[in-house]
């Protein structure tokens, strides 16, 4: 057994990206996942395998599991360094402020540094623990914690200490990243010319189960609103518990169906089309630019890339590949302005959004987070457009940090 003296500080991860590449090209995670339990069961204090073991539950859909694992490694340690064969000490040292939870809790930044000289360390900065006595040396630090309620008392630790933290700049001011819940994000865009964003509002489960029942009017709580309209649990993503309700009538069905302490309530906007189909894009706001990172098309409103059947439809990604080889002179040139503004109020390094166009040419905003998944790892014999799109989009990341340390050092 390895004594805690020989041991590597930081404790060093698989990583994120590595173990969710493997998952998302269908290897099987169960020998990774026994042989990181022997381990641990080896070495109770080896809490690199415990932070990887809990990762490939989480990517298994053992949402309990991985929380217990997790809190087992982070008790024991709150730093860790993201395993890399090409990082450099000469390269960025990056440190990122994480929040504990599952891997929508926080900016998957692994993908976005993977094959580069960074360094990456990961400090998680967990509700009833000390933030630890020593961090590595790092030239910048980057908030990756996402916007969500059980994220709130994260990033209002965070934003306490940011200003004072040593080694600046910090990048994402946590307190910008608190502004972007789904009404949040309505408030700050709401009016923005060129930019149409649904009237968002929060609903308490009674307040909505009264809407159903015809004791309020849905104007009470929504402006302006008409039916249908779009409800979703709060917190929920990938289309979890999202509904259109047409009419008053649906509320206590969907109710039943989607039990929840809160939810969203936003107004619905058609936005088909040519052909009568509906699409929507991802994309990447960097240093203020934006960068395409999917476009999916679909004959149905509620879109997911995945269930758009993009893989199996050569004409779809045939209009994906001509949307991201004519992206800097079409759309982006057309939302210019909208785009502009939008990185001016929301006011962070990075961050991603997933939008569509109107009928009438304004830029529909459905969401604006930092923890959206970019990635490359579609297999490229299927999606060959796609990689050297992914390429662009990571190195003018990496690139806006390398800048960023150049700065400090001048």
């Amino acid at each position: 057994m390895t004594s805690g003296q020989d041991k590597p500080w930081p404790p060093v991860s698989m990583g994120m990206a590595r173990l969710t590449t493997m998952a998302f090209h269908g290897e099987n995670m169960v020998p990774p996942a026994i042989e990181l339990l022997k381990r641990s069961e080896a070495d109770p204090t080896d809490s690199a395998a415990l932070l990887d073991l809990s990762a490939i539950h989480f990517l298994l859909g053992h949402e309990e599991a991985g929380l217990a694992y997790q809190e087992r490694a982070l008790a024991q340690n709150q730093v860790y360094r993201d395993h890399s064969e090409t990082a450099s000490e000469d390269g960025v040292r990056l440190l990122a402020f994480a929040a504990p939870g599952n891997l929508m809790s926080n900016v998957p930044i692994q993908f976005l540094i993977e094959n580069s000289d960074i360094r990456l360390d990961v400090l998680y900065v967990v509700p009833g623990l000390d933030l630890p006595e020593r961090v590595p040396a790092h030239d910048m630090a980057m908030v990756i914690a996402g916007e969500s309620e059980p994220n709130r008392e994260v990033l209002e630790r965070i934003a306490a200490f940011a200003d004072l933290w040593p080694c600046p700049p910090v990048l994402n001011d946590p307190r910008k990243v608190l502004q972007l819940s789904r009404d949040g994000v309505s408030s700050l865009l709401s009016g923005v010319p060129g930019i149409r964003i649904p009237a968002t509002t929060r609903v308490d489960p009674e307040s909505l189960a009264r809407l159903g029942r015809g004791e309020i009017a849905l104007t009470d709580l929504l402006p302006d609103g008409s039916f249908p309209v779009i409800a979703r649990p709060l917190d929920s993503h990938a289309g979890k518990g999202l509904a259109k309700l047409d009419d008053p009538s649906t509320i206590a069905l969907y109710l039943a169906a989607q039990p929840a302490e809160g939810y969203y309530l936003s107004s619905f906007v058609d936005y088909r089309g040519a052909g009568g189909m509906f699409r929507k894009y991802r994309i990447a706001l960097i240093d203020g630019k934006p960068f395409v990172c999917h476009m999916a098309v679909s004959a149905h409103w509620m879109i997911h890339y995945l269930n758009a059947d993009m893989r199996e439809s050569a004409e779809k990604r045939a209009e994906e590949a001509q949307a991201f080889a004519t992206f800097d002179e079409d759309f982006a040139a057309r939302h210019k302005d909208a785009f502009a503004t939008m990185a001016e109020r929301i006011g962070l390094d990075y961050f991603a959004m997933d939008c569509a166009e109107t009928p009438d040419g304004d830029l529909l905003v459905f969401e604006a987070d930092t923890a959206m998944i970019v990635h490359a790892m579609d297999p490229p014999d299927i999606f060959p457009y796609k990689a050297p799109q992914m390429r662009r989009i990571f190195k003018a990341f990496q690139d806006m940090l390398r800048r960023i340390k150049q700065d400090k050092q001048d």
